[in-house]
């Protein structure tokens, strides 16, 4: 019989930090860095939108992790090579080739980024029971913001000062890469003396899957899995475009259609009150699915998805950078989002019941990251075609899609209320 739950309050903290850092950074802060070293807004929208291929592609790869080893030796392993990663990025912003070099870095941050997430996921479900995995959820989705805080806020506000320091955005960036890559380190060592060691016993070996074929052809074999495809594609539609441009639309300069704001006025808004707002956002949103059940929720939470974004529309097109004005659409949008995510979340745990849990949880969120990546690759372009007044207008138009997809789908009204949620 083994021992779940054991260490639970120091290993859980600790693990969903250190999942939330490398996922930050490689997907925002990438963003935020290239524009401030010169990068355009067509090649940041393109170009770090296909780091989040590692996060759809790692379904392909999900068994793997299942079948060979155990989770620990997985994530601790890949802990560490995001941690190198990282450090070549730091490394790699003074040469002549720093775009690809850096690019070449996070890509490889971003792989071992996926795979972590995948075994440590796993992890927190075979290592807890049925009810320490529901208790522990409020938990894990909080030191993953904390994790959003520590690279939107912290470091980013870090990367400012050095910038104004040095009067020199290479040499600041780079030290901040170092550091960070240093923090990462430090943080899979962590993990190696908090995490129990509990999945050599027969139990946990019973419940891997057989072979890579019987994960996938029972994931496709699920019914409605189609709508339920699309509707997981273009959910975050909106999102994923306007999450790559706001930040280039902040700090470009007011002649270029954007706001002007400081690397640390940027890195303050986004990771206080925005953090905070989405933490508050997520939070309140678990509380009510966990009392009414998804149905109730679902609408309510796809409009707050989408519809704060039109006050990003109003600030481009009145051209406001008061800061009073600039904060509130902070706060309203990232509430919005955590809101509307919470509803996202419990859906895709929905898909995911049955046989091979862990591998298709992963399978649905590389899904989720397909729907991310791809309109993402794309926002630099729209934005400079439409500029950023048009472009917060298209992003609003983009979430229409997922409302419609909505009567079609197909799952129990009740489902995620506690008596379901203690089966997660």
């Amino acid at each position: 019989m083994i021992q779940k739950d054991k260490w639970a309050w120091a290993w859980v903290p600790v693990l969903y930090f250190t999942q939330g850092l490398p996922y930050v950074m490689v997907v925002t802060v990438s963003v935020i860095m290239y524009k401030r070293l010169g990068i355009s807004n067509a090649d940041i929208g393109l170009y770090t939108s296909w780091l989040y291929l590692p996060w759809v592609l790692k379904p392909l790869w999900s068994p793997f992790v299942d079948l060979k080893s155990t989770k620990r030796k997985w994530f601790l392993g890949m802990q560490v090579l995001v941690a190198i990663a990282l450090l070549g990025v730091g490394l790699s912003i003074p040469t002549n080739l720093f775009f690809i070099t850096t690019l070449a870095c996070f890509w490889m941050a971003a792989f071992a980024s996926a795979t972590n997430d995948i075994a440590s996921d796993g992890y927190y479900m075979i290592g807890l029971s049925e009810k320490k995995q529901s208790f522990f959820v409020g938990m894990r989705s909080t030191f993953y913001r904390l994790a959003m805080v520590t690279g939107e806020g912290l470091i980013i506000v870090g990367a400012g000062f050095l910038e104004r320091y040095y009067g020199d955005n290479s040499k600041a960036w780079s030290i901040t890469m170092v550091c960070t890559a240093v923090l990462m380190l430090l943080l899979a060592v962590s993990n190696f003396f908090v995490t129990p060691k509990f999945e050599s016993s027969a139990a946990i070996k019973k419940e891997k899957p057989t072979s890579f074929s019987q994960v996938f052809i029972s994931f496709f074999k699920k019914p409605h899995i189609g709508i339920a495809l699309a509707f997981i594609l273009t959910y975050r539609l909106g999102e994923s475009q306007l999450v790559k441009m706001v930040s280039p639309f902040l700090l470009d300069h007011p002649k270029d259609g954007g706001l002007g704001y400081s690397t640390e006025a940027l890195g303050t808004i986004f990771g206080t009150v925005g953090v905070i707002m989405l933490s508050v956002g997520g939070i309140l949103g678990g509380i009510l699915i966990s009392r009414d059940g998804l149905k109730k929720w679902m609408l309510p939470m796809i409009l707050s998805l989408n519809i704060p974004n039109a006050l990003y529309a109003i600030l481009a097109l009145t051209k406001t950078t008061n800061i009073i004005a600039v904060v509130a659409t902070v706060v309203f949008e990232k509430f919005g989002y955590g809101f509307g995510f919470a509803a996202f979340l419990i859906y895709l745990i929905y898909i995911a019941e049955g046989t091979s849990k862990t591998s298709h949880y992963a399978i649905a969120t590389g899904f989720m990251g397909l729907g991310m990546m791809l309109p993402g690759m794309l926002s630099g372009f729209i934005q400079e075609w439409l500029g950023y007044g048009g472009f917060f207008v298209w992003v609003l138009i983009a979430g229409l899609p997922a409302l419609f997809l909505l009567k079609y789908l197909k799952y129990p009204a009740d489902y995620g209320k506690k008596s379901k949620t203690a089966d997660e």
